[in-house]
């Protein structure tokens, strides 16, 4: 098990080159990104834009080739009622694979279960023809693709080998999946896994207020998260997604935010390596 990267709403709206230095010099090997910066931006950073600035993404792919961070995971590719991947997202596909993004995050905001999973195939498609694997991300609140089961039978639909199923900590617990659940899919199910804590009681009225901004360092909450970890039959890409909102108002900036991330997703990863060695 290799990692632990680190997603970029641990560091919010932070621009694409300063968080590849950041991760460098935090001895994390990989991020994701997305293509423009979120409105969230605690540190009031200039704003960025992948799609449209082609000096940026020459200086992105410079630096991470020069620091040794892999770009793993091109997030913001997003199911939407009535409107198709292929008009959507070419151009981003083509984006990310120029900058060398490994693997795309999928996901729906489309109520409709049928629709979502052809637009799921769709996406896959598009991202296998440019040489990036996709991931199926599944969460509570979103109606198409809830829970693990519903994703296991979107990936099933898509029937590709370089798309797997994106395991997120929160989400999984939050939807009612377990470790058990966890160990019993198939090796090559899982091919990303964004690792957080929170409490197993909602700490928040709405769900994608805490999933987007008031997340866990892995240790501070009650996930089973050594328990996921062990039960896992793959070696994903691991990352730490954590982001902090109340700790960024409070001035804490994004270097030190992510590390209070990583050094217990890394002491969490080096027990479970222990662990299975004395297995």
């Amino acid at each position: 098990m290799n990692g632990p990267g680190i997603d970029f709403l641990t560091v919010f709206a932070l621009p694409p080159v300063a968080f590849v230095e950041l991760a460098a010099d935090l001895g994390a090997p990989s991020i994701s990104l997305i293509l423009e910066p979120l409105d969230y931006d605690p540190e009031g950073h200039a704003p960025y834009s992948l799609r449209t600035d082609r000096a940026l993404r020459r200086d992105l792919v410079a630096v991470a080739r020069d620091r040794g961070v892999t770009l793993a995971l091109g997030e913001g590719l997003v199911v939407r009622p009535d409107r198709d991947v292929r008009d959507l997202y070419a151009d981003d596909i083509a984006i990310m694979a120029e900058l060398g993004v490994r693997c795309i995050n999928i996901l729906s905001f489309d109520p409709d279960t049928a629709r979502t999973f052809d637009q799921y195939a769709l996406l896959a498609e598009m991202a296998g023809a440019a040489g990036i694997d996709s991931a199926i991300e599944f969460s509570r609140g979103r109606p198409s693709t809830p829970d693990l089961p519903t994703a296991l039978a979107a990936w099933r639909h898509v029937g590709r080998p370089d798309c797997r199923i994106m395991l997120d900590t929160m989400h999984l617990v939050r939807s009612g999946g377990t470790p058990a659940d966890v160990a019993a899919l198939a090796p090559g199910t899982i091919g990303y896994v964004q690792l957080c804590d929170v409490p197993l009681a909602p700490a928040h009225p709405v769900y994608f207020e805490e999933a987007a901004f008031s997340r866990l360092p892995p240790g501070e909450g009650e996930l089973p998260l050594f328990d996921i970890l062990m039960a896992l039959r793959d070696d994903p890409v691991v990352s730490v997604e954590v982001p902090m909102r109340a700790a960024a108002e409070a001035g804490v900036g994004p270097r030190e935010r992510a590390k209070r991330a990583l050094a217990p997703a890394r002491a969490l990863i080096d027990r479970v390596a222990a662990a299975r060695a004395t297995a």
